[in-house]
């Protein structure tokens, strides 16, 4: 019994998914990388950029069309092996959040994708570790999503 502690510290350490830290990058570059603006309508583009976090896989735990503030969570994924061996649980899963805002005759869209993971003990003690997702191609995809919702939206209209 004195072993079981160590024992799933060692069991956590073995199972834990690692993300490499990405390259030193300046609070400015991670903007640049965050954001895009657009050419057009702000409730236009708000709603699709919720409707892509949807085609995304993502589930909308809340979004303000007056703030702009929109945050979903994607599938989480549990460790099963680690639950069956020693009653811990690890999840996974990536969170994202975006803020779309009116500046001057353009609309801007900032989103922000995290991965998560969360571990839990049988004796109750928890801890979650976020780390940014700062993979160019991760977030050209979105906005290309995005910017091709606008276009559907509007010619819809």
């Amino acid at each position: 019994m004195k072993f079981l502690p160590l024992l799933w510290t060692l069991a956590l350490l073995v199972s834990c998914e690692t993300i490499s830290p990405p390259a030193s990058m300046t609070p400015l570059e991670i903007k640049t990388l965050q954001t895009r603006s657009f050419e057009n309508d702000y409730n236009v583009t708000f709603r699709s950029t919720l409707s892509v976090f949807q085609d995304l896989g993502y589930t909308i735990k809340s979004a303000d069309i007056d703030t702009g503030f929109i945050q979903a969570d994607g599938i989480s994924n549990s460790d099963e092996a680690l639950k069956f061996l020693i009653g811990a649980t690890q999840t996974t899963q990536t969170k994202v959040t975006g803020f779309v805002e009116q500046i001057g005759n353009q609309t801007q869209v900032r989103l922000n994708f995290v991965h998560s993971i969360e571990t839990s003990t049988a004796y109750g003690a928890s801890d979650r570790q976020d780390t940014p997702i700062l993979d160019a191609n991760i977030y050209q995809n979105a906005f290309e999503k995005i910017e091709s919702a606008i276009f559907l939206r509007e010619a819809s209209e």
